[in-house]
């Protein structure tokens, strides 16, 4: 047993490698064998790390395939990867030493078929029922004229034409475009944050807000209208506080912004028409409403005035109904004069008794009465003068005792500087109000003797005065016969007139010149 025991070993044939030579061995014959390859499966758990990569599986029936997509190849994915999820995935299949595993690199990824697509569009859609974001009550109606409405499309193709081409038929609106894609990765985001734009736009700022949103695309396949059935298009059309029309495919496509949108369009051309009524159709209905009024006018009219023909059969005659008044207008005016008499004979009957009444001697009674009177309350007043007096002069008395002679002296020192104060200031208004007044006299003074006929004398006129000092016009002067002279200073001179007539009277005989000669 020791000898066989001690005996070395045979010497083997097969070749030795370490670990990371069999590692990169199977490394590069995976990546040599099957290069890049379309893998199609279910996915499986997923998987994001914090450094962005994404990790999940593909798998089948029976075999699990584990699969890597790193963060700058996520945006390439034309959907991105669901737990349940069929897909068809492209990329390059390698092993991962350190843990002795193999995995496939996706950088593209694309869903199974159709059906695939309706069963995560049919999960999609209970799961966001299910939130109530497609119940019924949500729904906002639309308006019935807009005045600006928000069309969230392409800018080119048929869509916009038909839209604006619509509207221009109907009713013409001011409309806003929103450019954005209708098809592709950059399609869902791009349409939420449109219809969030349009929300958050100031009502009556420099660019008005949408009274009306319009959501529009045309036709295609279900991967065409993929980004419609998006969960970020259907929660922004849902939180819209603009009333949305979505106009999404033809009449036979759906999808979930259809659900939660205000209303859906089967074409974005009948979108337009959702929107606007007819022009034409309004202003004909406008034009009927006022024929209608005019008609009804005209029948109320005539309605009223057949009712007031038939009540004024029925009132009495103007004749009969003022004879009764007319009568008694008649009766009162013969009344008048005798009434008038009697009023006024009782009147003097009551006043010749009233004047019986009013004598001298009933006057000096009273009066002798009322001086009676006068004196006992003079005697009475007297004594309550003094008492009232000798009251007074105790609560004086009484005040100056309670008042200490200190703060009595301060008092009588602010008076006395506040009487000064103000006989001051009274001096002062007296003195300008005084001012003020001599100057207006002055003034009054000098048009005085501008105008006094002192001046016109010393220009050398004379004022004629007659007897009774009264100042004389010509013909005053020629009847008073005598008449006094004024001249300048006060200077008079009496003188005797020659009784001719005055300058344009009626010629006559010339009377003799008189014996006195010249005024002078």
């Amino acid at each position: 047993m020791d000898d066989l025991i001690d005996e070395p070993s045979p010497r083997r044939n097969e070749a030795e490698y370490t670990v990371s030579e069999i590692s990169g061995a199977v490394k590069r014959t995976l990546e040599d064998r099957f290069g890049r390859v379309r893998v199609k499966g279910e996915i499986g758990r997923i998987f994001r790390a914090r450094s962005g990569h994404l990790y999940y599986d593909i798998k089948d029936d029976r075999n699990v395939l584990a699969c890597t997509t790193w963060k700058g190849q996520i945006a390439q994915l034309s959907v991105e990867p669901e737990e349940g999820m069929e897909v068809v995935v492209t990329g390059k299949l390698s092993a991962f030493g350190a843990q002795s595993k193999y995995n496939l690199n996706v950088d593209a990824m694309e869903v199974a078929g159709a059906g695939a697509l309706m069963a995560m569009l049919e999960k999609r859609r209970a799961a966001l029922a299910a939130e109530g974001l497609f119940e019924p009550s949500r729904k906002k109606a639309l308006p019935f004229l807009p005045r600006v409405i928000g069309v969230v499309t392409s800018p080119q193709g048929a869509v916009i034409r038909d839209i604006l081409h619509r509207l221009r038929d109907r009713f013409p609106s001011k409309v806003l475009i929103w450019p954005v894609a209708v098809q592709g990765k950059a399609s869902a985001p791009e349409v939420a944050n449109a219809i969030r734009g349009f929300n958050a736009l100031t009502p009556g700022g420099a660019l008005p807000r949408p009274d009306l949103l319009i959501v529009a695309r045309g036709g295609g396949s279900i991967e065409d209208l993929w980004g419609f059935n998006e969960e970020i298009v259907v929660r922004a059309a849902a939180d819209s506080a603009i009333p949305l029309i979505s106009a999404v495919g033809h009449e036979t496509d759906t999808t979930l912004i259809d659900h939660a949108a205000d209303r859906r369009a089967p074409t974005p051309t009948a979108a337009a028409e959702m929107a606007v009524p007819v022009r034409l159709d309004l202003m004909a209905h406008v034009d009927q409403l006022g024929l209608r009024q005019a008609r009804a006018a005209r029948a109320l009219v005539a309605g009223k005035g057949q009712r007031l023909a038939d009540l004024s059969r029925g009132l009495p005659r103007a004749d009969a109904v003022l004879a009764g008044p007319r009568q008694r207008l008649d009766l009162a005016a013969e009344r008048l004069p005798m009434a008038l008499r009697n009023r006024t004979g009782q009147a003097r009957v009551r006043l010749s008794r009233l004047e019986g009444r009013v004598t001298p001697g009933a006057l000096g009674g009273r009066l002798t009465e009322g001086r009676r009177r006068l004196a006992e309350a003079v005697v009475r007043l007297g004594p309550a003068v003094g008492r009232a007096l000798a009251m007074r002069e105790r609560e004086t008395r009484r005040l100056a005792d309670r008042l200490r002679p200190e703060p009595l002296v301060r008092a009588v020192e602010r008076g006395r500087r506040a009487a000064q104060a103000g006989f001051a200031q009274l001096a002062r208004g007296a003195g300008a109000r005084q001012g003020q007044l001599r100057t207006r006299l002055d003034a009054l003074d000098r048009l005085l003797q501008s105008l006094s006929f002192e001046r016109t004398l010393d220009r050398g006129y004379v004022l004629v005065r007659g007897p009774d000092d009264a100042v004389l016009d010509h013909a005053g002067a020629q009847a008073a016969g005598r008449v006094t002279l004024e001249f300048a200073g006060r200077k008079r001179l009496d003188a005797v007139t020659d009784g001719s007539a005055p300058r344009g009277a009626r010629k006559g005989p010339k009377a003799s010149p008189p014996d006195q000669g010249s005024l002078f």
